[in-house]
């Protein structure tokens, strides 16, 4: 099961971390994509934790998200 944290920018400016797992995905950067395919449907939504929280994240109020970096940033 793939594991990540994003950083969320929404569209009314605030900003959340938030953590989203995939049971059926082991790979992160198939998670990536995943969240991506799911985020660019129109009606796409992904069930993610903000702390002990549930979070149901809507692509249509997304601006932006970020992945914390895999190595040194050149």
């Amino acid at each position: 099961m793939a594991t990540t944290v994003l950083r969320v920018r929404l569209v009314s400016g605030d900003r959340m971390d938030i953590t989203y797992d995939e049971p059926g995905i082991s790979n992160q950067d198939e998670l990536l994509d995943h969240i991506i395919a799911t985020l660019a449907e129109g009606a796409g939504a992904l069930r993610t934790k903000h702390g002990e929280r549930l979070v149901v994240l809507y692509g249509r109020g997304v601006a932006a998200i970020e992945v914390a970096p895999r190595g040194a940033v050149t």
